[in-house]
């Protein structure tokens, strides 16, 4: 015999089922994986403060959360740049792990606290994405990521279908201009190994023939570790950096990971991973590093 506490469980069910497809869009949106998780936290949270008739009276209680998370993080976004203009240094996203390497103390055997790995992950990508402005990064993230219509758009972010359709046209063309040719996982895999390889001998030589002419390393340590503030630029210099950075730290253990769904390395320390670095390759050759050492970014690749 059914009872009349079915459906809420159902609708309850049913809510609980988003989170996961709410972290994914506000991490991508936020390129924060704390800030996303916050969006979505506050986001139930408004869920729940509605009556159990105002949650009946939804229709879609997917589409209703959707459209809070993201105009949680529009607001979020609005008030990015201040924030980042006093980051000390340079501020990337916050990398995150393969899931099989999801080690985050909090919730380690939760999928819903895991974000998806695809293209739209990469570092190369989330980086761009910063160089969009709000409206654009929703507009292109929700239709072209995630599928959703620009009327669905629009209802979302509270502008014309139209405008929505310029925005993704704008940022698209931006992924465009920013993205070289993407090599097999594979290459990307042995070119990634061969620099560690390099790095842990030491050897220069064998790291600039690695690395493109025009190559730039990006380090993000927030202040809060020692840290070049300014980029390296130059396969000489880049490599020099490198092997500096084992020189003065023996017994750094590096270790192949993927990041942010591309191969990439960990180094850890006594057993503490102190930088993630994610690469960008076009034509065989390194273009793009980028360092993750800011511990506050590092939690989900703790090993305690």
């Amino acid at each position: 015999m059914s009872t009349r506490s079915e459906p809420a469980q159902e609708r309850l069910s049913a809510v609980m089922r988003e989170r996961r497809q709410l972290l994914n869009v506000a991490y991508r949106l936020l390129g924060s994986l704390s800030d996303a998780e916050d969006v979505v936290q506050e986001t139930y949270a408004r869920w729940y403060a509605l009556s159990p008739q105002q949650q009946e009276a939804v229709e879609s209680p997917g589409a209703w959360l959707t459209k809070v998370a993201t105009r949680i993080c529009l607001d979020l976004l609005g008030s990015a740049r201040a924030r980042r203009e006093r980051y000390v240094g340079a501020w990337l996203p916050e990398p995150v792990p393969d899931p099989a390497e999801w080690t985050t103390g909090r919730s380690a055997a939760d999928p819903a606290d895991r974000v998806t790995l695809d293209e739209s992950i990469s570092m190369a990508f989330l980086v761009v994405l910063e160089s969009m402005t709000p409206a654009e990064r929703v507009a292109f993230v929700l239709h072209d990521v995630f599928r959703y219509s620009f009327t669905e758009v629009a209802e979302i972010v509270g502008r014309t279908p139209g405008a929505c359709r310029q925005l993704a046209s704008s940022a698209r063309r931006r992924i465009r201009a920013s993205q070289a040719p993407t090599a097999p996982t594979a290459r990307r895999a042995r070119i990634v190994r061969d620099f560690k390889q390099a790095w842990e001998a030491k050897d220069i030589d064998t790291l600039i023939s690695l690395l493109d002419p025009d190559v730039t390393t990006i380090a993000d340590s927030g202040g809060l570790v020692a840290a070049r503030l300014h980029p390296i630029e130059g396969a000489e210099q880049v490599a020099r950096a490198f092997a500096d950075v084992a020189d003065r730290a023996p017994g750094l253990a590096i270790l192949e990971r993927t990041v942010n769904g591309q191969p990439g390395l960990v180094a850890q320390q006594d057993g503490v991973t102190v930088v993630v670095v994610a690469f960008d390759i076009a034509d065989d050759r390194i273009t793009h590093i980028w360092a993750v050492r800011n511990p506050e970014k590092l939690r989900p690749w703790s090993t305690n």
